[in-house]
């Protein structure tokens, strides 16, 4: 008997090992509101009744029909019959004229099939867990692991994702004529259909640079690109810009991405960049290159929109004044991205993340 207790200890801990109560409550404030959304969207068609006792029979009968339809035919079927015994079940029916038939039993096969169900469900998930995870391996390979070695450059960088996939982008590869160039994009959404228009953008940017190592003439290529492969939500932004490490020289174009900051030796910081369309919702953009020099003691900090969109308890965003005042101090390019990343956390404190952040910071000595 000890040793079934030790047993059973140790599967209740290591059952609710990491839990918190913070963890508790949003399950049941956020996460079920999060579910109920999701299983009911396609059916919450009509104005809810004004009287609790309507918003609960019309909440009630959404939630079944959402249920039900995000299930195969046969596993609805199930769902309707786990439904039916239960009802039965919990209705003081005569069913003196069956007397193997026992009202337990009802609840019993109810209980039984539902979990049977989920069983069904949950197997399903984790077979597109592990494709998923597959996929998430194959779009680290695009993204850079190590940073490029350019004498006088010190380079900083991280990429987290809100879904398994994500859809922002970076990148930095040397040039046959030994410019470097420097790459931050972000597509549309995050997920899976982001990560597809990211792997497509990835693409044609290597293949642009083959053909013709300019910022706008690359830009083009990943725009018709996009257009051509991509539905109407299938477009990003991107920064383009081709840096001659020497001479500072960056020249580069801004296609609808946060502008990038620059921070001078003496604490000046500016914007880089001016207004223009994302790539991929037209084939004729107007694109134009732009330069700037990049001197010794200069910092550089690109990033996308998850930084300054991250959102607090109460609902409001990070900003974008908040983040040229992380750069203020200076520092290292380790140490201007920790803090940075390290303000972002702390200003969303313990909110979910709802999109893919990126960061990128380039030094000069």
């Amino acid at each position: 008997m000890g040793e079934w207790f030790q047993k059973a200890e140790r599967f209740v801990r290591s059952s609710a090992a990491g839990i918190d109560g913070g963890e508790i409550q949003r399950l049941f404030d956020r996460d079920a509101a999060r579910a109920y959304g999701v299983v009911t969207r396609d059916h919450a068609r009509e104005n809810e009744p004004e009287s609790r006792v309507g918003r609960f029979f019309y909440r009630a009968r959404i939630l079944f029909l959402g249920l039900a339809y995000k299930l195969s035919p046969p596993r609805r079927l199930v769902f309707a019959i786990c439904m039916v015994l239960a009802a039965w079940g919990m209705v003081d029916l005569d069913i003196s004229s069956v007397p193997s038939l026992q009202i337990g039993l009802l609840s019993l096969l109810s209980i039984a099939g539902l979990v049977f169900l989920l069983v069904l469900e949950l197997a399903d998930r984790v077979v597109v867990r592990d494709e998923l995870e597959v996929a998430r391996e194959l779009q680290r390979e695009i993204l850079p692991v190590e940073s490029p070695d350019i004498e006088g450059y010190s380079f900083a960088f991280s990429y987290r994702t809100a879904n398994t996939i994500g859809g922002d982008y970076y990148d930095f590869f040397p040039l046959e004529d030994g410019r470097l160039a420097v790459i931050t994009g972000d597509a549309s959404g995050h997920g899976i259909a982001a990560g597809l228009v990211m792997a497509i953008a990835s693409s044609a940017l290597k293949l642009g640079f083959d053909i013709d190592p300019d910022p706008v003439a690359v830009t083009r290529v990943v725009n018709r690109a996009l257009c051509r492969t991509g539905g109407p939500r299938a477009f990003m932004t991107l920064f383009c810009g081709v840096l001659e490490p020497e001479s500072g020289r960056l020249c580069f174009v801004c296609a609808g991405h946060p502008f990038p900051l620059l921070r001078r030796a003496n604490g000046e910081i500016l914007e880089l960049g001016d207004g223009c369309l994302p790539l991929g919702i037209r084939l004729g953009l107007e694109l134009e290159a732009q330069e700037v020099q990049i001197e010794p003691g200069d910092c550089l900090v690109l990033y996308t929109d998850g930084v300054v969109e991250t959102l607090s308890p109460s609902g409001e965003s990070f900003g974008f004044e908040r983040l040229p005042a992380a750069l203020a101090s200076g520092g290292t390019n380790q140490e201007i991205h920790d803090r940075v990343l390290r303000r972002v956390e702390d200003f969303r404190q313990d909110e979910p993340v709802l999109d893919d952040l990126s960061l990128v910071v380039i030094t000069r000595a």
